[in-house]
């Protein structure tokens, strides 16, 4: 008889999320593991930023604020305390929890990760660091840790190096592994799997989101549930929709394991729970991920405010007055949101806005000089002249890329509780090595419903795509990914024929020029689209509207086209399919 199920919890999805769920988990039910995930690629900007500042930061400080008041009940509890808030510091971090440990007279062993920071890595770099896979936080607990703190490792990897410590599977262990990535997966953004920024949030109570909880079993399964009593909701529909938070194919690329998304099965097991089956795994590539950041320059920028009639016409105005002051600047990006609405009872909804935003390598070019420009222009340009807020000084901008680098150079070492530094090993499979099977067989999938097209001369209705659709959007760096999966049999076959990536290219104009790519996950309903360069240089640059993607699933949702009737949840009047032609319509 093998040993009974890992209870495995988020509390923290990023860096500045909800304080008190630490305690929330640990006093809401039973736990094994609790973890904290708080690095992101702009998380890595600004640690790099508060190192250059103190050689002794580079962590996550809330994580300590956190402890304070945790610390003792963690231990109290027989929780194991598993994070990533170390950052580019983890000794340091770890050094802070064992002086809290013994200011608080809590008995705790602390160990730490490193190796993933590659600095000094090329010119101009702020961080430099390496993806790590969950086998050095696996050496820790099996010496004995109480609390385990990461630089950056894989968010998944919070969950999987827990689990193969839990259970004492080897490296090999390819789907085992890859059920335990998928789990970690589905926690690492905490209340985005309980209902928190769902598609269909009007069907469940989200005001205050529990974090979720995964039950991992021995064989790899796992059931992602959160305590009895907390808010939000865990259904098939909110754990298929943080599947599909930026990622990017079939393929779930690891520095432990290959995860197959395409073998992923989910299916109610209970109020709350949701279980995961059928994970297949394959050895991971020769190669991990390194995180590049710097800082790419300096950018300002000024928001007009167009009130009333002529918006065209006084936005014109303005490109053409500050035509002379922008003449030397590096980038220059106006962008005209027409938020106005014709005879609005107020005057904020009679307003559109014109934003202005500046890049150059010189602040001097972007700074007050500039701002200054935009300013004079106030009685003497459009009627009714403002602007948001006042213009202030350039401010640098980050910028975000990736590489890779062969695992066997990445120094990833466990430091033990005792100080011993354990050298972890690159794992050992190559690239198409048929993958070890460990995991009990999976009962074959039902046959995917055929892509089938709507039949012809079958009414429809013009109506959102997110009628019959959720999406999640989200970034890698400068790309984008949506997912887009139906809530239930009948409408997959019409999303599977009818979403096709010239389809999404004419419904979201801004990737019409974009090499994109979608992938098929019919176990899931769901089809994913990457968007490579829609972000630019990453959120850190503010490249874009919404410089993460966060929305953009959401604006896909909110698009029409033509929908059979009988999918959508209502039934108004159907449109004759003659009267209208074929494809999407601004």
């Amino acid at each position: 008889m093998g040993r009974r199920p890992l209870r495995i919890a988020n509390a923290s999805g990023f860096y500045g999320d909800r304080l008190g769920a630490l305690r929330e988990m640990l006093t809401g039910g039973p736990l094994d593991v609790l973890t904290g995930d708080y690095l992101a690629e702009l998380t890595m900007l600004i640690l790099g930023r508060d190192r250059l500042k103190d050689p002794g930061l580079g962590y996550a400080k809330t994580f300590l604020r956190q402890l304070e008041d945790c610390l003792g009940l963690a231990h109290e509890k027989g929780v194991r305390i598993v994070t990533n808030a170390g950052g580019l510091n983890p000794a340091a971090l770890a050094a802070a929890v064992r002086e809290l440990a013994a200011k608080a007279g809590v008995p705790v062993t602390v160990a730490h990760v490193e190796g993933d920071d590659l600095m000094p890595y090329e010119e101009g770099a702020l961080t430099a660091n390496a993806y790590l896979g969950g086998a050095g936080i696996t050496a820790c607990l099996r010496a004995g840790a109480d609390v385990v703190v990461t630089g950056r490792v894989t968010d998944a990897a919070l969950v999987s190096g827990p689990a193969a410590w839990w259970f004492d599977w080897g490296p090999e262990e390819y789907d085992r592994l890859a059920g335990a990535v998928v789990a970690g997966h589905v926690l690492e953004c905490g209340t985005q799997a309980t209902g928190g920024n769902y598609s269909f949030f009007t069907a469940h109570d989200v005001r205050r989101p529990g974090f979720p909880l995964a039950e991992i079993s021995e064989d790899g399964t796992a059931v992602i549930t959160k305590h009895p009593g907390t808010g939000g909701a865990v259904t098939p529909g909110t754990v298929t929709a943080q599947l599909l938070y930026e990622t990017q194919g079939a393929r779930y690329l690891g520095p432990d394991v290959t995860a197959r998304l395409d073998t992923v099965r989910l299916e109610p097991d209970g109020e709350d729970r949701v279980r995961i089956s059928g994970t297949v795994g394959e050895p991971p590539p020769a190669t991990l991920k390194v995180g590049v950041t710097r800082i790419g320059g300096w950018r300002n920028e000024v928001v007009f405010v167009l009130t009333g009639l002529d918006v065209e016409a006084k936005a014109a105005l303005v490109r053409e007055q500050l035509a002379g002051p922008l003449a030397g600047v590096a980038s220059v990006r106006w962008t005209l949101a027409r938020t106005d609405h014709e005879d609005a009872a107020t005057e904020e909804t009679a307003s559109a806005l014109l934003r202005l935003v500046v890049r150059d390598a010189s602040p001097d070019r972007v700074g007050r000089a500039l701002t200054s420009a935009a300013i004079e222009l106030a009685l003497g340009s459009y009627p009714g002249f403002h602007v948001t807020s006042p213009p202030g000084p350039a401010q640098p901008y980050g910028v975000f890329a990736s590489a890779t680098v062969p695992a066997g150079r990445v120094p990833h070492t466990a430091v033990l509780p005792d100080g011993a530094r354990l050298p972890v090993p690159a794992p050992l499979a190559a690239p198409g090595t048929p993958p070890t099977r460990t995991a009990r067989p999976a009962p074959p999938a039902p046959a995917p419903p055929a892509p089938t097209a709507p039949t012809p001369g079958a009414p429809t209705t013009r109506a959102p795509l997110g009628l019959v659709a959720g999406a999640r959007s989200g970034d890698k760096g400068g790309d984008a990914n949506i997912g887009v999966w139906t809530e239930d049999d009948a409408a997959w076959p019409w999303l599977r024929a009818t979403l096709t990536t010239e389809r999404l290219q004419a419904l979201l104009p801004e990737t019409a020029a974009l090499p994109v790519t979608r992938h098929e996950l019919p176990n899931l309903r769901a089809l994913n689209f990457t968007v490579p360069g829609l972000l630019g240089d990453g959120v850190a640059a503010g490249h874009r509207f919404d410089p993460q993607a966060k929305a953009l699933g959401e604006w896909l949702r909110a698009r029409h086209l033509d929908v059979p009737t009988h999918l959508l949840p209502t039934a108004p009047d159907p449109v004759d399919p003659s009267a209208t032609p074929e494809g999407p319509r601004s």
